[in-house]
C-alpha cells in the first residue's frame, strides 16, 4: 500500500475524530514546541548567565593580580627559577583573594594557572581543593586552548573537580599570556536550575495541550451534535418532507434552514407533479430497469380497471391477459431505449381490451443514467365510438346524395323513354317506329351503363396487391388514353421509382380516369404532364402527379370532386374521381387536388411501397 493510501485509509471517519485529529496538529504540536524550544532557549539563557557570571568573577581574579606573576615574586623576592618557592609564593599571596571570592559565590570554585610555572597557583575554596596547588593539568584539558589562543572559553565537563561548567579567561601582561583564571560551577547545581526550569515549561506545556483537548473535546462533541440532529432530521425527511430540521444555533442551524427550505420546495414540486398527474385525464405509468410497476396515477387505474396498491411491484405484464400476444411499447423502450411517440394500439388489458394511444420513454436519474421507462396512455375508445357515429352520419348523408343522384341520372332516360313511347302508342307509322326505337334504346344502354357503375362503385372487389412497375403502367395507359385526344401528354417518370406493392388493373383504372379528365379539360393546344418521384423517408411512398393546363375547377367545386354523381360535364356521371379515390384509399394512399381557374388542375397520389408489413403494437 502506498503511503499515501495507507494516511488515508488511516484517518479518522467521523468529524468529531478529525477534530480531535486537527487539535493535536494545532494544539499539541506548537504547544510541544514552544516549550522545546523555551526549555532550549531557557538552558542556554541558564548557561548564559552563569557564564557571565563566572567571566565576571574571573576579570575580578584578574583585576586583583595586577602586573603579573613576575612582578609579584620580584616584589616578595622569591626567584622566579624556583618552581617551588614561586608555586608557595604565590599560592600564599593569591589564596586568601580566591577564598573570599569562593565564599561569596557558594558552589563556585576559582583560581589561577601559571603558563610559566605549568602548575595551578590556587583553587578556592582552598579547603575543598588545596591539594591541587602545584599540579599540571593534563595536555586535553581546554585550558590549553586558552594558552595557545589567548581567547576566554567556556566548557563543560569532566575537569579537575569533576563535571563543571568552566569559564576561562586569558591572562595577558604586555600582549603575551602567562597563563588564566577560572570560575565554575558543578553542572549538578546547572542541572538542578536547568531542571527546575524544564519542569515550569513542561507543566505550562501540559497545561496548555490538555485545555486545548479539553475545548476541542467541548467543540467536536456540540458539533457532533449538531450534526447528528441535522442527520437524525434528514433521515426523517426521506419519509416525510414536511418533517422540518429543528435549526441548531450558528452556522449549523443556517445549513438547517436552508436544507428546510429545500424539502419545502421539493415538497411543493412533488405536490404540483402528483396534482398533475391526478388531474390529467391520460394515464400514465412508470416502471424500473427490472421492468415492474413503480407508479401510476388514477387515470391509468380507471383505465385498465386496478389499483395501484394492487400493481406495484408487480411485472408490467401483470396488467396484460395471461394469453395476450401483445409488443408493448414500453417494454421495448426499456430494453432498447427507443422512445415511441403516438402508437394507436389494441391493449389487452385484463378485464376489456382498449384502444389506445400509447407513448413511452426512458427515465433518467440526475446523472443521467436510466432507472426505468415511463408511458402515457390516451384511451381512444370514446373517440373511435363518436368517429363510428361520424361515419355513420357519412355515410346516411353519403347514402341520401347517391340515391339523390342516382335519380336525377335515372329520371332523365326514363323521362325521355316514356315521352317516345307516349308519341308511338298512338303511332301505326313503321317508319316513326324505326326512326325512335334507337333512341330508346341509346336511353336504356345508358341506363345499364349507369347501373353497372354503381354496381361497380358499390361492391368493390378487395385489392390484389402484387410488385407494380408504375412507370409501366402508366406509359401505357398515357399511350391508349392520348389516342382519344390531340393534348400534349409529357411523361417525366423517375428512374429510381422502386416496385409498389398494388393492383395493376385497379390502379390502370385510376389513371386512365385522371388523363381521361386532364384531356377533357384541356384545350387540343394545352398541354398534360405526368410526372413519377420516390421518397424513401418512413414507410416509402411512390409519387404520382398529373397536372393539366385546363379551364380548372371552381374553389367551391374543389370540396365536392370525389362525391358521386357530381360532375361539372353534360355527360357525366360523377363516379370516375369517386372510385378512383376509393381505389386509392383501398391501397392506404392519399390523393389531393390543386385547381386554379383558367390556369390547370394538379391531382397528386401518394402510395405506399409496401402493405405487406405488420403494424407495430
Amino acid at each position: 500500500m502506498w503511503p499515501r493510501d495507507w494516511i488515508r485509509h488511516s484517518l479518522p471517519r467521523t468529524l468529531r475524530g478529525k477534530l480531535l485529529l486537527v487539535s493535536l496538529a494545532v494544539v499539541v504540536v506548537p504547544i510541544s514546541l514552544t516549550g522545546y524550544l523555551l526549555e532550549r532557549e531557557g538552558r542556554q539563557a541558564l548557561v548564559q548567565e552563569k557564564s557571565e557570571k563566572l567571566f565576571g568573577l574571573t576579570r575580578l581574579l584578574d583585576a586583583h593580580l595586577g602586573p603579573g606573576f613576575d612582578p609579584l615574586l620580584a616584589d616578595m623576592g622569591v626567584a622566579a627559577n624556583d618552581r617551588g618557592a614561586a608555586i608557595q609564593a604565590l599560592s600564599a599571596r593569591l589564596t586568601p583573594f580566591t577564598d573570599m571570592i569562593a565564599r561569596a559565590n557558594p558552589g563556585v570554585g576559582v583560581g589561577f594557572y601559571s603558563r610559566a610555572l605549568n602548575a595551578i597557583i590556587t583553587y578556592g575554596p582552598s579547603r575543598d581543593y588545596g591539594a591541587t596547588v602545584g599540579t599540571s593539568i593534563p595536555p586535553e584539558h581546554p585550558g590549553w586552548h586558552v594558552l595557545e589562543s589567548g581567547k576566554q572559553a567556556v566548557e563543560s565537563g569532566r575537569q579537575v573537580r569533576g563535571f563543571i561548567l568552566n569559564a576561562m579567561l586569558p591572562i595577558v601582561r604586555d600582549g603575551t599570556v602567562i597563563g588564566y583564571i577560572w570560575a565554575n560551577e558543578l553542572s549538578d547545581d546547572v542541572e538542578r536550575q536547568a531542571a527546575a526550569m524544564d519542569r515550569a515549561v513542561l507543566t505550562v506545556s501540559l497545561g496548555g495541550i490538555l485545555l486545548g483537548l479539553a475545548l476541542t473535546q467541548v467543540l467536536a462533541r456540540g458539533v457532533g451534535r449538531d450534526i447528528r440532529q441535522i442527520i437524525d432530521g434528514l433521515l426523517r425527511m426521506r419519509n416525510d418532507l414536511g418533517d422540518a430540521i429543528r435549526p441548531p444555533p450558528g452556522e449549523f442551524g443556517a445549513i438547517a434552514v436552508e436544507v428546510n427550505a429545500m424539502a419545502r420546495a421539493l415538497l411543493d414540486a412533488r405536490s404540483l407533479t402528483e396534482n398533475i398527474l391526478h388531474s390529467i385525464a391520460d394515464g400514465v405509468i412508470a416502471v424500473d430497469r427490472a421492468g415492474q410497476v413503480t407508479a401510476l396515477n388514477p387515470a391509468a387505474e380507471a383505465m385498465i380497471g386496478v389499483t395501484a396498491t394492487e400493481v406495484i411491484g408487480k411485472p408490467y405484464e401483470s396488467l396484460f391477459k395471461p394469453d395476450a400476444r401483445f409488443s408493448s411499447p414500453l417494454l421495448d423502450t426499456l430494453k432498447t431505449g427507443r422512445p415511441h411517440v403516438g402508437v394507436t394500439l389494441e391493449f389487452p388489458g385484463g378485464k376489456q381490451t382498449l384502444h389506445l394511444t400509447v407513448s413511452s420513454s426512458v427515465l433518467r436519474n440526475s446523472h443521467g443514467d436510466a432507472i426505468g421507462a415511463v408511458v402515457v396512455l390516451r384511451d381512444l375508445t370514446e373517440q373511435q365510438r363518436l368517429r363510428t357515429q361520424i361515419m355513420r352520419a357519412d355515410r346516411l348523408a353519403a347514402l341520401g346524395e347517391l340515391v339523390a343522384g342516382l335519380a336525377h341520372e335515372v329520371r332523365n332516360p326514363l323521362t325521355s323513354i316514356r315521352g317516345f313511347m307516349q308519341f308511338l302508342e298512338s303511332s301505326d307509322d313503321v317508319a316513326e317506329w324505326q326512326r325512335y326505337a334507337p333512341l330508346i334504346v341509346r336511353q336504356v344502354d345508358s341506363l345499364n351503363r349507369l347501373v353497372t357503375e354503381l354496381l361497380e362503385f358499390g361492391r368493390p372487389r378487395p385489392p390484389a396487391f402484387s410488385p407494380v412497375q408504375l412507370n409501366d403502367l402508366i406509359r401505357e395507359v398515357s399511350l391508349l388514353a392520348g389516342r382519344k385526344s390531340n393534348a400534349r401528354i409529357a411523361l417525366h417518370l423517375s428512374p429510381d421509382l422502386p416496385l409498389v406493392e398494388a393492383d395493376g388493373e385497379a390502379f390502370k383504372q385510376v389513371m386512365l380516369n385522371l388523363i381521361i379528365n386532364a384531356t377533357q379539360a384541356t384545350s387540343e393546344t394545352g398541354g398534360i404532364s405526368i410526372t413519377t418521384a420516390a421518397v424513401t423517408q418512413d414507410r416509402g411512398e411512390a409519387i404520382v402527379t398529373v397536372a393539366d393546363e385546363g379551364e380548372g375547377i371552381a374553389s367551391e367545386n374543389l370540396d365536392k370532386v370525389f362525391d358521386p354523381f357530381f360532375s361539372t360535364k353534360p355527360n357525366g356521371t360523377g363516379l370516375g374521381l369517386a372510385m378512383a379515390h376509393r381505389i386509392v384509399d383501398a391501397h392506404h394512399g392519399t390523393i389531393t387536388i390543386v385547381s386554379t381557374p383558367r390556369s390547370g388542375t394538379t391531382v397528386t397520389l401518394r402510395i405506399p411501397v409496401l402493405h405487406s408489413q405488420s403494424v407495430e403494437s
